[in-house]
């Protein structure tokens, strides 16, 4: 059953997992959960996360993002790669025995930038912004390191953070080491029960520092599924950075060709104004697309699986973890899904 889940934080603090509660969610993730290991999560601190989680009655959906350095030279293709991907086969295996069943990841060694990050959304509200003109001040860009997080900064935008990649590559480049890291892993994570979740490019433009951007257009979310057709392997389908691609139309036609497929693991639910080369990022049914029209396109699809609000705009007052803006998502995210839920039922009785 479609639901929502409570995401995007690194720690299971009691405050963390109580908002979950709190806001009515059943389950929760962690994006690069502050876990030991250089190159790997062992399985006891993975138990012990789901032990933390299911302790406030909640369930673990899934891990978001292991830290780039676990496999910063398979993403390039450099020679380290082969050690690299035994360390991630192994974490993907110690979550399978851990009960924890699917790893988001990401395919851009520069990260997530923005070139603004102001109170320019409605109210005032703290968005951030990206436009390609401006991206070439890389001092002022903002990049999202959650390697070295700010504790009151929200989603970890820290200015000037560029990561040092010492490499360029172009789009066959990045898709051959793409190929070879799934063909690789995806074997060891359908034996493990767990899933691999590949996270469309933020901002979707062809390259940043140097390294080509391939995930940055529906046609190539469409090639990503198609190339590893089984269950170990699947999107991570953020429908804000879908958005920053093309719009409703793009966001429709990634919806519609993945979900009959079974290819969505989950979905975060944001939106902007705007697509690139520009674009700000806003608070939901004020975007380019419209989300009773989404939501019931995925339902249309198949897809039951959780949804987080990922992004949100920040409200006055609100906390470093942005728990205001996360609960005004959440909370219209919840309402819809009833309102569908309702019809459905409604539908069933006048038959």
């Amino acid at each position: 059953m479609m639901r929502i889940a409570v995401g995007q934080a690194a720690r299971a603090t009691d405050e963390y997992l109580a908002f979950a509660r709190q806001i009515g969610a059943d389950g929760v993730q962690f994006n690069t959960p502050d876990l030991p290991g250089e190159r790997r999560w062992e399985l006891a601190d993975l138990i012990a996360l789901r032990e933390r989680v299911e302790s406030f009655g909640l369930r673990l959906e899934a891990i978001e993002n292991v830290p780039n350095s676990f496999y910063s030279d398979a993403m390039l293709g450099l020679p380290g790669r082969d050690a690299e991907i035994e360390g991630v086969i192994a974490t993907v295996q110690n979550m399978g025995r851990a009960g924890i069943p699917i790893l988001g990841f990401h395919w851009r060694p520069a990260s997530v930038w923005r070139t603004a990050v102001a109170p320019d959304g409605r109210g005032g509200a703290v968005v951030s912004t990206f436009d390609l003109a401006a991206a070439d001040r890389t001092d002022q860009v903002y990049v999202a390191r959650r390697d070295r997080r700010v504790e009151d900064a929200k989603d970890s935008w820290t200015r000037g953070a560029l990561f040092d990649i010492g490499a360029e590559r172009d789009d066959a480049q990045m898709w051959a080491a793409f190929e070879y890291f799934v063909t690789a892993v995806a074997p060891a994570a359908e034996q493990a029960g767990v899933c691999l979740a590949v996270h469309p490019d933020d901002p979707p433009v062809p390259e940043l520092g140097g390294v080509a951007r391939i995930f940055r257009d529906v046609a190539a979310l469409k090639r990503a599924a198609g190339f590893w057709p089984g269950p170990g392997f699947g999107i991570e389908l953020c429908l804000g950075t879908v958005s920053e691609m093309g719009g409703q139309h793009a966001v429709l036609d990634a919806v519609g060709y993945l979900a009959p497929r079974g290819k969505i693991a989950y979905v975060h639910l944001r939106d902007v104004r705007g697509t690139v080369p520009s674009f700000t990022e806003c608070f939901l049914g004020e975007g380019n697309y419209h989300p009773p029209t989404v939501l019931r396109a995925l339902r249309r699809g198949g897809f039951d699986g959780f949804i987080l609000d990922d992004h949100t705009p920040a409200l006055v007052g609100d906390s470093p973890y942005g728990h205001r803006g996360r609960a005004f998502a959440l909370g219209y995210i919840q309402g819809l899904i009833e309102m569908m839920e309702l019809d459905d039922r409604e539908l069933e009785g006048a038959r």
